[in-house]
């Protein structure tokens, strides 16, 4: 989401909607033509090996990219369906898919959130939240899902979503990282969906991990997965320190951090940026170092914990 140069983003991404793309053997990818400012040129489905297959999240309710999915595997079957998270770009078109294959679809769970609502959100809504969204099977953390000839590792990724996953190729060196890691920008982290401590644990996790190429939910391909994952660990580091340098100045609401924070952000992204920021102020408030009246919410007042 952010234009910083402290992080080697890629937006060169030729692929076209409805174009199968074998980019490395037993990897086929098909992008969805729903571009937008937070899906990039819009939310690439992944086809994992070849005869029996798993597709990796099938898109948003969007019948056009599940003809051309199941177009894509014409004389094959579909096994598996595995949903990183259930966000409205990710998870809706699974419906179609397992209505034309009958395949079992595999997830963490249905959308739940980071943690309770305070009383003051109560009214507000996650408008890319998929609530219809229920997998046939639950999956955790380490659990190993087979198919024909691949296996996929489950890694639990939770931050951009509670219920965001992993899916690793160990054998091949490969991981489907969803929306928790991608090339062409910064990850949304908007509470309570989302929760900036469980994110960069995640990040953490990755890093400590032997998976080098990475392949997200939008955009293209990362190579050297960890070491780009360092840098995206900078950069939030260096975006709290932003936070604490603006309250330096004096208590500050959201908008006026994000003002001073985000430079020249496309005006469509300027809520999604306040809700990453509120994101680091709970954390912050959480070990003490800001403090706020009341619950650390969307319309608080934010100041350094050490003053009046």
């Amino acid at each position: 989401m952010s234009e910083s140069d402290d992080v080697p983003f890629n937006r060169d991404f030729a692929l076209k909607p409805g174009v199968v793309d074998e980019v490395v053997p037993g990897v086929r990818r098909v992008l969805c033509n729903n571009p937008s400012p937070f899906t990039f040129t819009g939310t690439v489905s992944y086809i994992v090996g070849r005869g029996k297959v798993a597709i990796v999240d099938p898109g948003p309710d969007n019948e056009p990219h599940a003809a051309a999915l199941l177009d894509a595997v014409r004389g094959e079957t579909v096994s598996h369906i595995l949903v990183t998270h259930t966000h409205r770009d990710h998870s809706p078109n699974t419906a179609r898919i397992k209505a034309a294959t009958g395949a079992i679809v595999y997830a963490e769970g249905p959308h739940r959130v980071s943690r309770p609502r305070y009383e003051s959100e109560k009214l507000s809504s996650e408008s890319g939240a998929d609530r219809e969204f229920n997998p046939d099977i639950r999956v955790r953390d380490a659990e190993l899902i087979e198919g024909g000839d691949w296996a996929l590792e489950v890694v639990a990724t939770p931050g951009h979503t509670a219920n965001h996953l992993a899916f690793a190729w160990r054998d091949r060196n490969l991981i489907f990282v969803g929306d928790h890691v991608m090339g062409w920008s910064t990850s949304i982290v908007a509470p309570p969906d989302g929760s900036m401590v469980d994110y960069m644990a995640s990040l953490d996790r990755l890093t400590k991990r032997s998976e080098q190429l990475y392949f997200s939910g939008h955009g293209p391909e990362i190579q050297q997965g960890p070491r780009y994952v360092n840098f995206l660990i900078r950069h939030r580091r260096a975006r709290e320190a932003s936070i604490l340098h603006r309250l330096g100045k004096g208590e500050a609401d959201i908008p006026t951090i994000v003002r001073a924070i985000y430079i020249g952000i496309d005006p469509r992204l300027t809520g999604a940026a306040g809700y990453s920021v509120l994101a680091h102020l709970e954390d912050l408030v959480s070990r003490g170092i800001v403090a706020t009246d009341g619950d650390p919410v969307i319309g608080g007042i934010y100041r350094l914990a050490n003053t009046k």
